[in-house]
């Protein structure tokens, strides 16, 4: 058997690998469209799409499990990863930018995808249970810190590129898009030396019959792992557990940066990278690792309602802040501090119960087919926020995002969890 290498020694650059990707789809290219031009029902409807491929993998996901390996899948999908982004910046001053932006942007959320199947899946390989648990804030720290590079560092670099180069968007971006897809090539490199080779993460001889029974199975266990009503009770809870967030999540982006003029804070590149990319995303590093540490010690089932509490009241920030218009820096960057500090704490919950529902046979695509759940509660009611914003306005749009946490409530007081889940197993030592 071989010798078992130091997760730490592979989890944070793999789930750097797997955050970066989503960030620059869902968050970097939301800044880069305002910039270009485009209003916000646009850049929700557009960037929304870009969620597809999140939400319709486990159509594909079964093919991860039973061709080749976990690790031959992340390492193939980091250097198409690295392709799309150099597409990127290679249309960006194209006069079909747009067109050629997206169509790149699609091939980066599809290798995105793919490399979230086969990430996680490896991870609940390679790990066992009470690993799984502990390290569940230890990755999602190290993806929000791939937030915080795309936020706190790729955005405000624009700023100051966009300074340098004299309002050159197109151009500006297209630099950093170059330099990421540098960065993906690098993080090949060193996943293929570091990656172990799982004991149980073995290639599969199939064939097309073989795979296509599998993908059946897969579909079809999935549906029988809980009678019919506790299966439809998992399935809202995991489709309408972050709705309120779905809705703030790109138009909170906006309002930060759009001008006073239409409602926003106006923040620059560089202070919106600093209030959220920075202070936020450390506020949602601390909450992920903390909400890990408080399943791993006691359970999941006893910190879910402190979570869902976090998930949901710190939102309120937004209902002050476009009513305040703060213009004070310090001010802006605490009350982001709050609402992600809380998000992360609350978001373990929704990962341990995926992680929870998914034991079992065809784990990898269970897992998948509990996120693409989880995205298509993400990606709809975000096409239709920015619409809704436009409508209703900032103040408005965030007071009808607070009512609607009441669906969070309501979701997961009808899900069912084992108490022992996350707890760790204590050695019991036999006397001779």
């Amino acid at each position: 058997m071989k010798q078992k290498r130091n997760p730490w020694a592979w989890i944070p650059t793999l789930y750097i690998a797997e955050g970066l990707p989503n960030v620059v789809v869902m968050t970097v290219a939301v800044v880069m469209y305002m910039q270009l031009g485009m209003s916000d029902t646009d850049i929700a409807l557009y960037t929304g799409w870009l969620g597809l491929p999140w939400v319709i993998k486990p159509l594909w996901s079964p093919f991860v499990d039973l061709y080749k390996t976990k690790r031959w899948w992340v390492l193939t999908m980091q250097l198409l990863l690295g392709s799309s982004l150099a597409g990127v910046a290679f249309t960006l001053n194209a006069p079909f930018w747009f067109q050629g932006t997206m169509a790149f942007f699609f091939l980066m959320a599809f290798s995105s995808a793919t490399h979230d199947i086969a990430a996680d899946g490896y991870y609940m390989l390679e790990l066992d249970d009470h690993d799984q648990v502990w390290f569940v804030g230890i990755r999602n720290t190290f993806y929000r810190l791939a937030v915080i590079f795309g936020n706190g560092v790729l955005i405000p670099l624009a700023g100051m590129l966009q300074l340098m180069f004299r309002n050159r968007t197109a151009f500006t971006w297209s630099i950093l898009f170059y330099g990421l897809a540098g960065l993906f090539i690098g993080i090949w490199l060193y996943h293929t030396y570091i990656m172990p080779r799982a004991d149980r993460d073995q290639p599969h001889k199939t064939n097309a019959r073989e795979v296509a029974m599998g993908v059946v199975t897969a579909f079809h266990t999935f549906f029988k792992k809980l009678p019919p009503k506790e299966l439809l009770f998992a399935i809202l809870f995991m489709l309408f557990y972050r709705f309120p967030e779905a809705l703030l999540g790109k138009m909170s982006v906006t309002f930060l940066m759009r001008p006073n003029s239409a409602g926003g804070l106006g923040l620059s590149p560089q202070e919106f990278g600093l209030a959220s990319g920075t202070v936020g995303m450390i506020g949602l590093t601390l909450g992920g690792i903390l909400g890990g540490l408080l399943a791993g010690r006691d359970g999941f089932k006893k910190w879910l309602w402190p979570m869902v509490l976090a998930i949901t009241l710190p939102d309120i920030v937004y209902v002050y802040m476009s009513y305040a218009m703060p213009s004070n820096l310090i001010l802006i960057s605490s009350c982001l501090f709050i609402e992600q500090f809380g998000y992360g704490l609350g978001f373990t919950a929704l990962t341990l119960y995926m992680l929870y529902f998914s034991k079992g046979n065809f784990q990898t695509s269970h897992y998948a087919f509990c996120t693409a759940i989880s995205y298509l509660g993400l990606m709809l009611p975000g096409m239709l926020s920015g619409y809704l914003k436009d409508a209703m306005g900032y103040q408005a749009f965030f007071i009808m995002v607070m009512a609607l946490c009441a669906i969070t409530f309501i979701v997961t007081a009808l899900i069912k969890v084992d108490p022992e889940f996350g707890k760790k197993v204590k050695s019991e030592v036999s006397e001779e």
